[in-house]
């Protein structure tokens, strides 16, 4: 059974991931040069001048970054299954290398938001668009992407610049530790909004996940600090009944997608193995997670501790294709059946519900009622990260059971 499972599941993720990267390098570019992947989920019309802040005339550097990482990583996979696409995305992370770097070198930093001459703006809620604070000494979500993903294309195109980007990477790791990371960065960024933020786990979550990545480049040396993250996530966020993470100690609430994510990028750090316990506990918060989580159709974006009780109505599609890497990395090393159910439950819910295959995007949002024009962060779809990523990860897991998915 299991064995079935995934050599059919690695060969449609294969194909999945193919046709993704496909259609997004088909797309033109933006003004500027990046990735441009602004459609409506649900219309599947491009967003234009129109849209606003939704529109071609602003690029978000969190999406840039992401897509770097994602395009570099599957070059690396695709180099000989199909090597004309890898060529391409060679091609494409080349040009956003270059891109990225320049954009960070202005100032030591890449923003959320850029404007049509590449300026760092924030937007009001009453509409207003303004400059956004230079950053300084604060680091934000939108540097871990672009760190992750400049290691990742310089070790792949430009090994000399590994040494400027690992110390970006060392300066974010820094400023989680010691209290200079904004994670709301439609907020201006300064002291302000430092001190109103919650204890939130998020970022330490979102830096975790480069340390597989670290380890499989060979500089694992670099990934130690998650050696810290770990520990400090699970003392500080789990309840101890409901196996769930507290999004702030002491908060009610847990975002099920991020303890995921967690439980996933933990498990993919490959020193985790080795502790027994550690693998349990991991474990159990992925399968809490999808038990507490699971709605109409995926999982609900916020639930009650206490209660149990789900918060929001909107099931986001990125936590989906998380639970598959997370449980398919729980099941690699523990292969309980509990882990490969939920691995096939999240499969199905994600293929069923949120994959349109024409063309090979996913709905963004859902609700009880279907899908919703609810943007989680950015309007920019997914460019092969959440997907992409976690379902190389589950691939992964399949080839180390000698199940090798065919190249189309």
């Amino acid at each position: 059974m299991s064995s079935a499972f995934l050599q059919e599941a690695a060969e449609r993720y294969t194909r999945a991931n193919a046709a993704t990267l496909e259609w997004m390098l088909s797309r033109p570019t933006l003004k500027s040069g990046f990735l441009n992947t602004k459609l409506n989920s649900i219309t599947l019309a491009d967003y234009t001048s129109a849209d606003g802040l939704r529109g071609p005339d602003y690029t978000y550097g969190w999406i840039q970054g992401r897509g770097l990482e994602a395009i570099v990583t599957h070059a690396g996979f695709f180099a000989d299954r199909q090597p004309e696409l890898a060529q391409r995305l060679d091609q494409t992370g080349r040009h956003l290398y270059a891109l990225l770097t320049q954009l960070q070198s202005a100032d030591g930093h890449v923003y959320f938001r850029y404007d049509a001459d590449m300026r760092p703006i924030r937007a009001e809620k009453d509409g207003r668009v303004l400059s956004q604070n230079p950053a300084g000494e604060i680091f934000t979500y939108s540097d871990a992407f672009a760190a992750k993903g400049l290691i990742a294309a310089a070790y792949r195109y430009r090994p000399e610049d590994l040494p400027r980007h690992l110390a970006y990477f060392g300066r974010v790791i820094a400023a989680i530790e010691d209290g200079r990371f904004q994670m709301d960065e439609q907020a201006e960024l300064g002291p302000a909004a430092l001190a109103a933020q919650a204890d939130d786990f998020g970022p330490r979550m979102i830096l975790l996940g480069a340390a597989g990545m670290l380890e499989r480049l060979g500089l694992a040396d670099h990934a130690a600090f998650a050696e810290r993250f770990i520990p400090h996530v699970i003392e500080r966020h789990l309840d101890p009944q409901t196996c769930l993470l507290r999004n702030a100690p002491g908060d009610d609430r847990c975002n099920v997608g991020h303890g995921i994510e967690f439980a996933g990028f933990a498990l993919d750090y490959s020193p985790t193995a080795g502790n027994p316990e550690l693998v349990r506990i991991l474990e159990r918060i992925l399968l809490s997670s999808l038990n507490f989580g699971f709605a109409e159709a995926g999982l609900s974006l916020t639930v009650s501790i206490s209660t149990t009780e789900k918060l929001s109505p909107y099931q986001p599609w990125w936590s989906l294709p998380e639970a598959i890497r997370t449980a398919a990395l729980a099941w690699s090393i523990t292969e309980s059946p509990e882990s490969l159910s939920a691995w096939q439950r999240a499969d199905e819910a994600f293929f069923r519900h949120y994959w349109r295959g024409e063309p090979p995007i996913a709905y963004q949002t859902l609700t009880a009622e279907g899908p919703v024009d609810y943007v989680p962060a950015t309007p920019d779809l997914d460019p092969g990260y959440h997907i992409g990523l976690s379902l190389l990860a589950a691939i992964r897991v399949a080839q180390q059971k000698r199940v090798v998915p065919s190249g189309g």
